[in-house]
């Protein structure tokens, strides 16, 4: 239509390049990041042409090789590094990411909605990304289903009169007159089209500060630190409670699975002094021994080696882990577009998506004026009996369009239709990240700290907690809401009742405690005597000890003291660095085991003589690998309280294939190679 504003074809759920759908077959390839081979790319290119105000410092131009915008600096003097994101905002996306991603590949086939970064069909499936996946699925859906229903109680309650009167009016008026689809139809096409009505229809409350009654209620946590997270746990940095509670939901479903396996029972436990549960582990570590014991222990039924249910049941869970993992991922995917299109974060367009989506609704607003409800019920009953009865049709219905219409089902995907070109959370992190290194100025790693948050109330504004005009929030006083926020160390125990405590708690005395802390002491002790001899074994040329050489590393800062272009990693087991390359003319990784990087860098460098490089243009895979399998790892995290250096397999186009070990910043390396080339990414 123009040249500027909106264009007609982006409002409708039509795709603008159709090849992902139509030739999925066909191979495309750019090479150089500003060949813009998505829009990712494109709009990370493009990012330098905001208004001079509105840039953050990864935008804005500079003379350098590559710019430092604070990769060992606390997060206070690290300036604004996307114009329109907050760095705390971006941190919390770049977090999240750096635990999602383990593996991409370049595929060279058009990609759906001109995104790259998908999740492959055929993704691989580990616990640990089950894990991830489950997590991801508490941060977005279950929060956000959470918040929903506290908006609800909020309603019902009529603390808030006048909003509760506002709903309860129309919806009476609307029901006398026989207009309650469009009228709902209305609110929801305000609701996604004009983004200042959510505030009025639903002002903002702390999840956690909302009680079952709508009343303000003291967080779980004992104080309310936290506006996004569903027990209000303080925070050092925004979204970390909500993640920590997403660990810990985990964490307790495997807990009670275990428990379960093993047969654990409060009943059962002994509670007199000098019982055998005193000097004794708790069964749910050994939770498989455990399960297998409670069966023998039984006399009833044979063991579990015995048993030839056992392999078939297993096999058949294990199959079937990957296809309900998949499923999981693209249920959180939807959602996250979902709320990427309803609330956009630059670089992505601000209107598009919201007007595209208010358009949909708008035929069901105009259809629902002239259907009556005998209409809608007649529609509804017809529509059950041929889903029931009707499957000779939809059979050979499905026949026909796989025939003449082999990629339907593609083409039907809200990724290729409605959601075109919006992004999920991995998406738009990897353009935030193409923004830093278009503008060679790498996106900073997120700060951390080693200490807690302290019990501090989390700022509130209006921002944070509002009403409806004269409406108090929550219907409360300031001293109501004050006392509900506070801190209150004793709160977080009222929160479980009796059966739970003693389902839950695992006590086991100070034999029990003793005979811990003695294992303990004798695990760690052979852990160093293992880590000892692999330094033997590297040394007479043994690989797998090479590749974990280092790999627990002493508690040492300047260890952590690397990057934006120097990261410090082994290779078969030698100390040196990876450095990348940007000032020649084709950008490369490579491996030095130099020691004079440490005082001098690699910049401007030629006397550097690498052990191997790689153009970035290159790479088509990249993996990160464990530096100890997950039982090892366990065992050292246990035994030693100290973190394991993990590494990066990098795999070129010509199959050579490079793995480094023993590196601390190895998701921050990982992140700057997927967002520095002109590859498209899909994940595996």
């Amino acid at each position: 239509m123009s040249a500027t504003g909106v264009n007609y074809r982006d409002l409708l759920p039509v795709p603008e390049k159709t090849n992902a759908v139509t030739d999925p077959d066909q191979h495309e390839q750019a090479t150089a990041f500003e060949d813009g081979p998505t829009a990712s790319h494109a709009l990370a290119s493009a990012a330098t042409d905001v208004p001079e105000e509105e840039k953050g410092a990864a935008q804005e131009e500079h003379d350098g090789e590559v710019l430092d915008l604070g990769w060992n600096e606390e997060k206070q003097k690290i300036p604004q590094l996307v114009g329109g994101l907050d760095n705390e905002e971006l941190w919390l996306l770049v977090r999240r990411f750096n635990k999602q991603m383990y593996h991409v590949k370049e595929v060279t086939t058009p990609v759906p909605g001109n995104l790259d970064l998908n999740i492959a069909d055929e993704d691989e499936f580990s616990p640990d990304k089950l894990r991830s996946t489950l997590e991801r699925l508490y941060m977005t859906v279950g929060l956000g289903l959470l918040s929903f229903g506290k908006h609800i109680v909020r309603i019902r309650s009529w603390r808030e009169t006048r909003r509760t009167t506002m709903f309860c009016v129309i919806y009476f008026v609307a029901w006398a007159l026989d207009f309650l689809v469009p009228t709902f139809s209305l609110m929801v096409i305000a609701l996604i089209a004009f983004p200042p009505s959510r505030g009025f229809l639903f002002p903002p409350a702390p999840i956690a500060l909302v009680g079952s009654d709508g009343a303000p209620k003291k967080p779980k946590a004992g104080v309310l630190g936290s506006h996004d997270s569903a027990t209000g746990a303080p925070e050092n940095f925004k979204g970390e409670a909500a993640e920590a509670e997403a660990q810990n939901f985990v964490n307790g479903i495997a807990h009670i699975a275990l428990s379960s396996a093993t047969g654990k029972h409060p009943m059962d436990d002994e509670q007199e002094e000098g019982a055998p549960s005193d000097s004794a582990p708790d069964p749910t570590a050994v939770a498989v021994s455990g399960a297998n014991a409670r069966v023998a222990s039984s006399g009833k039924n044979p063991g579990a080696d015995k048993t030839k249910a056992r392999v078939p049941m297993e096999t058949a869970m294990w199959n079937k882990m990957r296809p309900i993992m998949h499923s999981l991922q693209d249920i959180v995917d939807g959602w996250e577009r979902f709320a990427n299109a309803l609330d956009p974060t630059p670089p992505f367009p601000q209107e598009p998506f919201r007007l595209r989506i208010a358009t949909l609704v708008i035929p069901v607003f105009a259809i629902s004026i002239f259907i009556t409800s005998y209409m809608f019920m007649k529609g509804v009953t017809f529509g059950v009996g041929f889903g029931f009865f009707g499957d000779p049709l939809v059979w050979r219905g499905l026949d026909f369009l796989n025939r003449k219409v082999p990629n339907w089902q593609k083409m039907l995907e809200l990724r290729n239709t409605l959601l075109k070109g919006v992004p999920t959370n991995a998406q738009l992190t990897v353009t935030l990240l193409r923004i830093g290194e278009a503008n060679k100025a790498p996106l900073p790693p997120p700060p951390y700290y080693t200490d807690a948050p302290p019990n501090d109330v989390a700022h509130v504004s209006d921002e944070h907690l509002g009403a409806i005009g004269e409406d108090a929030p929550l219907g409360a006083t300031d001293e109501e809401l004050r006392a509900a926020m506070e801190h209150d160390g004793g709160a977080v125990a009222h929160h479980i009742d009796d059966d739970a405590a003693a389902a839950k708690d695992t006590k086991h005395g100070k034999k029990g405690s003793k005979i811990l802390g003695f294992l303990k002491g004798g695990v760690k002790a052979s852990v160093e005597t293992a880590i000892g001899a692999d330094r033997l074994k590297a040394n007479v040329g043994n690989t797998k000890a090479k590749n974990r050489l280092g790999v627990v590393p002493r508690p040492r800062p300047e260890l952590f003291i690397s990057g934006p272009i120097e990261f410090n990693a082994r290779f078969h087991g030698r100390k040196g660095h990876v450095y990348i390359v940007n000032k020649a003319t084709i950008p490369c990784v490579a491996f030095t085991t130099d020691s004079t990087v440490e005082k001098i860098g690699t910049q401007d460098r030629e006397d550097l003589h690498p052990a191997w490089s790689v153009a970035v243009a290159d790479i088509k895979e990249l993996k990160k690998v464990g530096g100890f399998g997950w039982k090892a790892r366990l065992v050292v995290g246990w035994a030693l309280d100290r973190q394991v250096a993990d590494g990066l397999e990098i795999i070129d186009k010509r199959g050579n294939t490079w793995k480094v070990t023993a590196m601390p910043l190895r998701d921050e390396l990982f992140n700057r190679l997927i967002a520095m080339g002109g590859q498209k990414w899909e994940s595996w």
